[in-house]
């Protein structure tokens, strides 16, 4: 019987370093004992009771298993370290049998895996920072609490790094307790739920917030306790407010089924929901593991005037919404000046996460790639088949790739009509980010001044249809 020593529950180079001198020793499943913590003081006599005549010698093993490890060695059950060391045993006698998704053992390590990003996503969404009481001199303190499934709080700590760079923060768990003082990371014991704050002023206003975007047609009370279950409702000054929202909500709704009725667009605006709960967690680009959320499109789902950005920048990362931040405040100013009702449109990006440099503590915008692109424009191409837009307005060479599907320049395609396959008409015009940036005072004028032209002459195609 050989000892595995490993010094945290989701240490994997530790796991990795005994499975791959355990498994160039032939050694089999059942002669070794995994084991967390307590290591002996003497290594070597640590490593004495496991095979050190197999320290010589390498194999490899595929990308996706490595990738399916680090996922997995998170998940909290006892058996993760040995069923992944029978795998990599597999994979070395059989090494195309990753891709067997009959094979039980790779279905339930998968599922691990599954388990533990879905832990990792619920952490992100569900953790409220409280700010505790500090001197006039001293820097605001943010605590939370949060009690995961799984070992993930070493995993995720590089998002809330670079989520919140700015803030001095701590996130307490029962397992371990990690502490960020704006430019350390550190890591301490565990916590229980009393060495957390209860309370602060923000949360009013995040409750006033939470009911004012509270929408009775998407109430379905299973699939919300399943996204949200109630053991995080205790620790989210929100959910205080769920009972008396869910008991309105029927009420609500028929008044909404019967307005829907007067008017065409409420399958379209079922279907328009849905979208947008499916893009809630969309992985189709590296793009969603840095961001806050999905920044998804917003406005009438029978706009006749669609406007489309190039992605969410820091302020619509935080707020969940397009176009908030200063560059939306500089479209707003344009579209007052054409006389263009902002309720009246539908607005998107192209890319609905923020892709962002960490310089410091700021997040610096960065230009979305072809792929990335490409990969947000199956988001795109469906909230223009259901909104069905007469027009719409490409904001940037961003966006006007994204609904050509090749690039273009502002330069050839700004100021006139376009046919896009679809049957419908778009136009191109400039980001109205780009007259933030310009150094010119006189050029950031004439520039604005055609911008409101544009926006107004694609305005008028609408009203002309």
């Amino acid at each position: 019987m050989h000892i595995a020593y490993l010094a945290d529950e989701d240490d994997f180079d530790g796991w990795r370093d005994a499975a791959r001198r355990f498994a160039l020793a032939d050694t089999s499943p059942a002669d070794i004992v995994w084991q967390v913590g307590d290591i002996p003081g003497d290594l070597f006599a640590a490593d004495a009771d496991a095979p050190m005549d197999a320290t010589e010698g390498a194999f490899s093993v595929s990308r996706d298993f490595v990738t399916l490890a680090k996922s997995a060695i998170c998940h909290s059950d006892p058996e993760r370290f040995a069923l992944l060391y029978t795998l990599l045993l597999q994979l070395r006698a059989r090494p195309g049998s990753m891709g067997d998704r009959a094979d039980p053992l790779l279905r339930r390590i998968e599922d691990m895996a599954k388990a533990v990003r879905r832990d990792i996503h619920k952490m992100r969404a569900f953790v409220r920072f409280r700010e505790i009481a500090a001197s006039a001199d001293a820097e605001p303190r943010f605590v939370a609490w949060f009690e995961p499934d799984h070992h993930i709080v070493r995993t995720n700590a590089g998002f809330f790094v670079r989520r919140f760079a700015s803030m001095h923060w701590s996130i307490l768990t029962p397992e371990l307790s990690i502490h960020w003082d704006g430019e350390r990371l550190t890591e301490g014991p565990g916590a229980t739920q009393a060495d957390a704050p209860q309370g602060d002023p923000l949360e009013e206003m995040w409750r006033t917030y939470y009911a004012s975007i509270f929408n009775p047609a998407r109430v379905k009370i299973g699939a919300m306790t399943k996204e949200m279950p109630r053991k995080y409702w205790k620790n989210m000054p929100e959910t205080a407010l769920i009972p008396a929202l869910i008991a309105g909500a029927q009420a609500r709704e028929v008044k909404m089924v019967e307005a829907s009725r007067s008017r065409p667009g409420g399958n379209s605006g079922v279907a328009l929901e849905k979208l947008r709960d499916e893009a809630a967690h969309c992985t189709r680009c590296p793009l969603h593991k840095c961001a806050t959320q999905t920044v998804f499109g917003e406005g009438p789902v029978d706009a006749a005037l669609m406007l489309v950005g190039e992605q969410p920048g820091d302020q619509e990362d935080l707020a969940g919404r397009p176009f908030v931040g200063p560059a939306g405040q500089k479209l707003d100013e344009a579209l007052t000046a054409a006389g263009v009702d902002r309720s009246s449109l539908y607005l998107s990006n192209a890319v609905k996460h923020f892709k962002f440099e960490p310089r410091g503590k700021r997040r610096i915008h960065s230009k979305p790639d072809a792929g990335e692109i490409e990969a947000c424009r199956w988001w795109i191409d469906q909230e223009r088949l259901l909104v069905r837009p007469q027009v719409t307005l490409a904001l940037g060479a961003t966006a006007a790739r994204s609904l050509f599907g090749k690039a273009v320049t502002i330069k050839a395609t700004r100021g006139r009509a376009h046919e896009l396959a679809d049957g419908s008409e778009a136009w191109v015009t400039i980001h109205p980010s780009y007259l933030l940036r310009l150094p010119d005072a006189v050029q950031a004028d004439e520039e604005y001044h055609r911008f409101v032209e544009e926006i107004g002459m694609a305005a008028k195609r609408v009203a002309v249809d």
